[in-house]
């Protein structure tokens, strides 16, 4: 557990964020150079189109460090699992709940427009949550970047040292090597001692799939879970199995067991998409006496809309597309 480190990238729209992902996938090794493209993380057609992150996809990045780091650090490679906070400000909830499956976050600051609404809230939620902030300005290679300012506004919001803030272009790769390096340094590996604790887990995220039912995205804070086990989620008193776990590559990449510390996801085979919710915990079945990870709420609407099919025979399979959509959206 020593050499897996949990973060989020926090950034206002359009500050590089997803720029930034596809350079930690290439220096990483995670994607081959022949299949890697701009946006790799970004999978809805609307992202692609517009050019900006609405949600990213998670991924696992196994790091073979630089000596240097090696003799520091006394391992020779690093887990590192970046987990996406959803990309509007109305979604605190669902931001903190992304918050709380990780240590750390970097925060991304775009060096020609400076520290942002968005950037500022959802720093908020990650100050509460005691995660350790790396600041990061991103695109000094614009000849409109105000970089010494940038950093002054950033010094003078986290008291930090300037020396601490990483000045980097994700766009030529400039620097993103010592991002990295600031993760596996100054955020914290998971508590060793929750290994061997009853297993329970967050879910941060989910979707839908026909065959398996709901998918969780979770982070394990507590003991681990084998494939083929029974399980519950104590918010939506639901049982269901984990009839397949594993890991994201970003593509589901199946394992026999996820352990505290890592994150990946659940196939549930639960196929009432209500059930399943943003901040509920995962528990195996038989195991009494369990409490509930803490901060889970019912999720806020925050649009409100009325919609009807054209043919009203139709009326259940809309309903059933929009529990479906609920999950992830």
């Amino acid at each position: 557990m020593n050499n897996i480190r949990n973060f989020c990238v926090l950034s206002h729209i359009d500050h590089g964020k997803s720029t930034l992902a596809d350079r930690f996938l290439e220096l990483t090794g995670t994607i081959p150079k022949n299949k890697m493209r701009p946006q790799f993380l970004d999978t809805m057609d609307l992202e692609r189109e517009r050019g900006i992150t609405i949600k990213m996809q998670p991924v696992r990045m196994e790091w073979r460090l630089p000596e240097n780091l090696k003799k520091i650090l006394h391992f020779d490679f690093c887990i590192l699992n970046l987990i996406d906070t959803p990309g509007h400000v109305d979604f605190s909830y669902e931001v903190s709940r992304s918050l709380a499956a990780v240590e750390g976050v970097v925060l991304l600051v775009d060096a020609s427009k400076g520290i942002q609404a968005q950037t500022l809230a959802n720093l908020e939620l990650a100050q509460k949550q005691n995660l350790v902030i790396i600041p990061v300005v991103n695109k000094i290679d614009l000849p409109q970047a105000r970089i010494k300012e940038t950093v002054q506004e950033i010094v003078g919001l986290l008291k930090v040292n300037k020396e601490d803030v990483i000045k980097i272009s994700a766009k030529f790769g400039t620097n993103v090597e010592q991002v990295l390096e600031a993760i596996i340094k100054r955020i914290p590996a998971p508590l060793k001692k929750n290994i061997n604790n009853p297993f329970r887990a967050l879910i941060f995220d989910s979707e839908y799939d026909s065959y398996k039912g709901v998918i969780a995205y979770i982070r394990v804070i507590d003991g681990e879970i084998k494939r083929g086990e029974q399980i519950g989620l104590l918010a939506a008193k639901t049982e269901g199995e984990a009839k397949e776990l594993g890991y994201f590559k970003p593509e589901f990449f199946p394992q026999e067991k996820l352990s505290a510390g890592e994150a990946g996801y659940i196939a549930t085979g639960v196929k009432e998409p209500d059930k399943v919710r943003v901040g509920d915990t995962v528990v195996k079945l038989k195991i009494n006496d369990i409490k509930p990870l803490p901060g889970y709420q019912e999720p806020q609407s925050v649009v409100f809309a009325s919609l009807y099919p054209e043919n009203p025979d139709q009326f259940d399979l809309l309903k059933e597309a929009l529990k479906k959509l609920k999950l992830n959206d």
